[in-house]
């Protein structure tokens, strides 16, 4: 019987990057989901297709072909992820700056949730996975014998973020990355399809005080105890 893990949070909260130390450490499968709206918000972009056009945009996904798999061999430049669209490697296009604010407003449309929940939920069927996101613990995987919602303060989080982009080169203030926090926080906790919420019986872990190794060995140990490997 496969185990899943299902990893829920605001942004910057850690998800990914503990989601793939996680299932590298068990052996387990990571799916990025973040990775496959940035895809949509991509591929949209090229077709000139409107991120609020909810119909055209799922139109467009129903005419993807997009994989989702760890780097093999020959992609090892520092990715953590593979993702081929259309035939396209696309993992390095997605991490741009206004695909990746464009994939939050393409996240919000109901109809392109739904489309995007079928894929995740093939993608992750009959196998050991981790799976971080916004809606995991009760739409995409409602099942998994693991539910976590991780948070930290706004503070922390912006931190964490503008860490992150002053390492890939990227001149920006504190004060923007924590404005733009707060506003993807807002827009998450709004949205009318899936906002943002903790299921009854997730496993809530602040990671404000935390280090990202920390929070993984925490889940790991908290994942051995549920599944005997």
């Amino acid at each position: 019987m496969s185990f899943q893990i299902a990893i829920d949070g605001p942004v910057a909260s850690g998800k990914g990057t503990i989601a793939r130390l996680v299932a590298k450490q068990l052996g387990f499968f990571y799916l990025d989901t973040g990775a496959m709206y940035r895809s949509v918000a991509l591929a949209a972009e090229r077709a000139g297709v409107a991120l609020n056009n909810e119909d055209t945009v799922v139109d467009l996904i129903s005419h993807l072909t997009l994989e989702v798999r760890p780097p093999n061999q020959q992609e090892q430049d520092g990715r953590l992820i593979t993702v081929v669209l259309n035939g396209e490697d696309i993992s390095w296009a997605i991490r741009d700056e206004k695909i990746t604010d464009g994939s939050s407003k393409v996240a919000v449309l109901a109809k392109v949730r739904q489309q995007m929940v079928k894929l995740q939920q093939a993608i992750a069927a009959n196998q050991n996975v981790v799976v971080d996101g916004r809606d995991i613990t009760y739409r995409v995987l409602p099942r998994a014998q693991l539910k976590i919602f991780l948070t930290g303060s706004a503070e922390a989080r912006a931190k964490r973020r503008l860490l992150e982009w002053r390492k890939q080169g990227k001149q920006v203030t504190y004060e923007q990355v924590y404005a733009d926090i707060m506003e993807r926080d807002k827009r998450d906790s709004e949205r009318q399809a899936d906002p943002l919420q903790v299921v009854p019986n997730a496993w809530v872990l602040d990671t404000t005080d935390l280090t990202i190794e920390q929070v993984a060995e925490r889940v790991v140990t908290r994942a051995k105890e549920l599944y005997v490997f």
